[in-house]
């Protein structure tokens, strides 16, 4: 009889713990049970839209080149677009879903997620990501049929694999130190050259040159976000960049790159009369030099992504209208 007493006397403490650690484990595997579910703001922010400079800028650019090269064609430049959005959209999901499901976001220092704040099912998110890689391959398919370019299916399918494996998959290169790589590849060279050369099937050297600005600029954004993480991805094993070589010499690398980006604008502005106004988009970026340098809270590199953001959009957006008129 005594143990029985005891017995009931300890049950409500076994309720009060089941009540309590599921959801402190729901955040973190995404179950929505126990937390509040996704709005469509949640949806809106989880797109992460500042992220569409990097999109944006590449093909503004390479159109613009194409234009005074041998002129543009609008449907084939939407249709750029098109791709770069959707995969831009469809990645951040895809990573969304993948670092969720790790466990990655379980403790994040930014913005929350939809899977590990366990605001959405896993498997909505991913079905999110999922049907922004269809729309980016039906643009990119759309793209094939009307040049005639059956080869760049492959160049398509490879960009969605690296959107997918950034953090996807069993060993996922943004977990190996290699993000910041890739996006200067497929966020500058690839979309910026591809731009150009599905509209008039050549390559000039502006190509190379814009492409790199805009690669330079995808990489110092993944940078700062990876900065902002340091600590805790550290913690949970995620080995990006930042993490790899340390605190002080990731932010001296992000302002190189930065400001590295404007030095591809020297070339443009010998030959074009406007492309030295695009300096003044420094006005930008060089609060943010001083923000990465000297913040110490997480908040302030939140800032900092915004206005590296920014900045890669106006200036790519500058140079591009400096091209063409």
């Amino acid at each position: 009889m005594a143990t029985t007493k005891k017995a009931r006397a300890k049950k409500p403490a076994n309720k009060q713990t089941k009540r309590t650690n599921p959801s402190k484990a729901s955040a973190a595997s995404g179950n929505p049970a126990k937390v509040r579910r996704a709005t469509a703001r949640d949806w809106i922010a989880g797109a992460r839209l500042r992220t569409l400079s990097l999109a944006i800028s590449p093909v503004a650019l390479g159109t613009a080149i194409a234009y005074v090269t041998q002129g543009y064609n609008l449907a084939l430049a939407l249709l750029c677009l098109g791709v770069a959005v959707f995969l831009q959209i469809g990645v951040n999901f895809a990573n969304d879903y993948s670092d969720g499901v790790r466990g990655t976001d379980a403790q994040r220092v930014g913005p929350s997620r939809l899977t590990g704040s366990g605001a959405a099912r896993p498997r909505t998110v991913l079905t999110v990501a999922l049907v922004f890689f269809g729309l980016g391959a039906a643009a990119g398919i759309a793209i094939v049929v009307l040049t005639g370019i059956w080869w760049l299916l492959a160049v398509g399918a490879v960009a969605i694999v690296a959107a997918w494996f950034y953090t996807g998959g069993k060993l996922p290169y943004g977990y190996l130190g290699l993000g910041e790589l890739v996006a200067f590849i497929f966020f500058g060279l690839v979309a910026t050259i591809g731009t150009t050369f599905v509209q008039i099937q050549q390559v000039p050297f502006e190509a190379w040159l814009a492409g790199s600005l805009a690669g330079l600029f995808a990489a110092a954004i993944m940078l700062v976000n990876n900065i902002r993480d340091r600590e805790q991805d550290a913690r949970v094993g995620k080995k990006t960049l930042a993490v790899r070589i340390g605190n002080l010499p990731a932010r001296i690398l992000f302002v190189v790159m930065l400001l590295g980006a404007y030095g591809f604008i020297v070339p443009f502005a010998l030959i074009y009369v406007w492309a030295p106004m695009v300096f003044f988009t420094l006005l930008i970026s060089a609060p943010v030099v001083l923000i990465v340098l000297l913040a110490k809270t997480p908040q302030e590199l939140v800032l900092a992504l915004k206005l590296t953001s920014l900045a890669a959009l106006t200036t790519g957006l500058g140079l591009a209208a400096a091209i063409a008129f």
